[in-house]
């Protein structure tokens, strides 16, 4: 295999390879018996071979050195000869023989390098059976889909024939990013994989049926790359396209770290207060159980054995006076009643006029004298009762406390009168002082109420139906069919938009949702966000207690313009971003429920490095910003770091793809997209030459009629 040799290596280190290319090279092209190669062209690969296998290699650099050479014995200089050098990265291994061309079929492409060559090793150039190998080209090849790489979504900028796939069970399982600048194809290259999959062909007739994709779309871009001209793969892939209207999650979905994000009340004041009166608002029915003494029994019985305990008898006028006001209160008790049960009328004839009566009381059908050791009698008992109600009390509020982070049903309005209410007078203190720190809480409470920013997405007045939490989440899965027209959520569904993009249900299950966002106020998007993906994890963690096998309905969620809503640094210093700590949570732990993310975004240095640090696959557009570039390359494999110094001059549409969903570190042409999304740049100088497109009083004044909502 001579006649293959370009070159040998003169330098190695773990990743990469310096390697002088033969002199009697004068060109970019090797001739020989195999054909014509073209060598050293950046991005193209070279192969390394050592022992049976062949090591293959990304070329990143190509240069020429001048060295004069001095003949000493003669004081000669002669003119100076040029060396031609390449530096490659290191990226995978070509098992097999390396002797047989033919053989492709039994020689497998593995990422990475284990056995590494040594100085003076040859250096040959790749011919076509190789790159076969390399790019996975044995078309009559069933699909293994754990191990393949299959799913063609871009072909290679060098090797035009060749497709770039990928793994799709790697790339949606561990996460994806998809980086890069604005304008640069971020949202082409997610249309690109969900189109490439949703269209491809697995055998006759046989296509992904049964998706499950959520599409957080702050831009309003999406709604047009699933809408297919083609009616049999409309149909197929049935996508919809929640707009503004249909954005309404019911406020009690929300758990107390959600309320708290929200409303912002103090810590060490309102905090406590409004936890409580949630408790308190999501446990109503609980809280009233008859075992459960009220506050008012609790503080009389309380005043009683107070009174009981003292050894003074003066005391007895006092005490036989809070009895009697009291005594029907406490006979509603049935604990109480057993203790207190005398005739009321009986008492008051007895003790009129207090002659030889006085200080005694009719209790339990005999007269008792209010002495030491009967008030002692009456506050052991109380004691006990007492103990026993607090008992219950506690057994009470642990639930509640646990049932606060879960979907139960209340009323808004009354959890800002009756239940703030409630939880200050279980406080036992000053409670006007307390209403007084807690009067900024109820008018942000008040305004949440009557502001539309967020009462329409928190549905803040809507609060009907006992099967919403499973309506919403068939209405974000796509579940919701023409049949579930009685559903409330279905009235945001089946509505037109326009001709050409309908947003119809369709009879079988959406694979696609999107939800648009581009006009959901900055306040409430961290919000929604965080709440749907929190709602969306729980539901599939909570499958194999269903007895539903973990992992049955894998899905994904494709976050876009994610630093608006994942940020590294909160914009509150003294807040953690609701949002955040949802979707780090899910990029932590969402594998194992069969949840993964896709995130997009523009500034991956605002974004929070937990979640792109679980990312093990990267798509990175145009790059220019030297902040992002640095970020990138600190998170990714160093040995790739050479690739990434192309960032700043890629192309549109053009991007590197890295990690586990692909075979080894490339270039990559992504496919067309069609249909597109809508995000192509506004034709300004079109449309300033079109004189019947003037900006006029009627389109502004419909643009604001739909602003102000009149």
């Amino acid at each position: 295999m001579s006649d293959r040799v370009i070159g040998r290596i003169i330098s190695v280190d773990s990743f990469r390879v310096l390697i002088e290319l033969d002199s009697n090279l004068k060109g970019l092209h090797k001739n020989s018996y195999h054909g014509l190669y073209e060598i050293a062209k950046i991005n193209s690969y070279i192969v390394i071979p050592v022992n049976d296998e062949k090591i293959v290699a990304l070329v990143t650099r190509v240069k020429v050195t001048d060295e004069t050479e001095i003949e000493s014995f003669s004081g000669i200089i002669n003119l100076p000869k040029s060396k031609r050098y390449i530096v490659a990265t290191m990226i995978g291994t070509i098992s097999g023989n390396n002797d047989d061309l033919e053989c492709k079929g039994k020689q497998e492409y593995l990422q990475g390098v284990y056995n590494f060559p040594i100085l003076d090793n040859p250096v040959w150039y790749v011919m076509e059976q190789e790159l076969e190998v390399i790019f996975d080209y044995n078309k009559n090849k069933k699909i293994d889909f754990e191990k393949d790489y299959y799913l063609p979504i871009g072909t290679s900028p060098v090797f035009n024939d060749f497709e770039i796939k990928i793994n799709p069970d790697k790339f949606f399982c561990t996460h994806a990013a998809i980086l890069g600048n604005t304008g640069s194809g971020k949202s082409c290259t997610v249309s690109t994989i969900l189109q490439s999959l949703l269209n491809f062909k697995f055998s006759e007739d046989e296509y992904i049926n049964n998706a499950n994709i959520i599409i957080l779309d702050t831009n309003g871009e999406y709604k047009s790359a699933f809408n297919f001209s083609n009616k049999i793969t409309n149909d197929r892939v049935n996508a919809f396209t929640i707009e503004e209207e249909g954005i309404k999650v019911p406020f009690w979905f929300m758990n107390y770290d959600d309320f708290d994000y929200l409303f912002k009340p103090s810590a060490n004041t309102q905090a406590p207060i409004l936890k409580r009166a949630i408790e308190l608002a999501k446990n109503n029915d609980e809280a009233e159980e008859k075992k459960v003494f009220p506050l008012i029994i609790e503080n009389t019985v309380n005043q009683i054995i107070d009174l009981c305990q003292k050894n003074d008898k003066s005391n007895n006028d006092e005490l036989l006076k809070i009895i009697y006001e009291e005594v029907e209160n406490l006979k509603n008790v049935p604990e109480l009643e057993s203790i207190f049960s005398f005739d009321k009328n009986e008492y008051v004839k007895r003790n009129e006029g207090r002659g030889n009566n006085a200080g005694r009381f009719f209790f339990n059908n005999s007269t008792k004298i209010m002495d030491i050791s009967f008030k002692s009698d009456i506050s052991d008992k109380l004691k006990k009762v007492l103990e026993d109600n607090n008992k219950e009390v506690e057994k009470v509020k642990i639930r509640q406390e646990s049932n606060i982070d879960l979907p139960i049903n209340f009323n808004f309005e009354e959890l800002i009168g009756m239940y703030i209410d409630k939880a200050i007078e279980e406080q036992n203190t000053n409670n006007n002082r307390l209403n007084e720190f807690l009067s900024t809480l109820r008018l942000r409470l008040r305004g949440h109420f009557s502001d539309e920013r967020f009462n329409k997405p928190f549905m803040l007045r809507e609060n009907e139906g006992k099967n919403l939490l499973s309506e919403f989440i068939q209405y974000l899965m796509g579940v919701l069919t023409k049949a579930d027209e009685k559903n409330i959520f279905s009235n945001y569904k089946f509505e037109k938009t326009d001709d050409k993009y309908s947003n119809i249900i369709n009879e079988d299950k959406n694979q696609v949702t999107i939800i648009d966002m581009s006009l959901l106020s900055y306040e409430v998007l961290e919000n929604i966000t965080g709440l749907i993906g929190r709602i969306i994890l729980e539901f599939l963690s909570r499958l194999d207690k269903a007895g539903i096998p973990r992992g049955r309905y894998p899905t994904v969620i494709v976050l876009e313009e994610a630093q608006n809503y994942i940020p590294e640094k909160d914009r509150d210093s003294e807040r953690i971003s609701i949002s955040k700590r949802v979707f780090e949570r899910i990029a932590r732990e969402g594998r194992k429920f069969g949840l993964s993310l896709i995130v997009s975004s523009q500034r991956p240095s605002e974004l929070s490095k937990t979640v792109l640090s679980q990312c093990n696959t990267f798509i990175v557009h145009r790059l220019q910003n030297p902040e992002d570039q640095r970020y990138i390359k600190q998170i990714v494999s160093s040995a790739n770091e050479d690739i990434l110094n192309q960032l700043p001059i890629l192309p549109q549409q053009h991007a590197i793809i890295m990690g586990d969903a692909v075979r080894s570190p490339v270039q990559i042409k992504l496919r067309d997209v069609e249909p597109e999304p809508r995000s192509k740049n506004p034709e300004y100088v079109r449309q300033w030459l079109d004189k019947s497109k003037k900006l006029k009083k009627e389109a502004i004044d419909k643009v604001v009629e739909k602003w102000i909502g009149n």
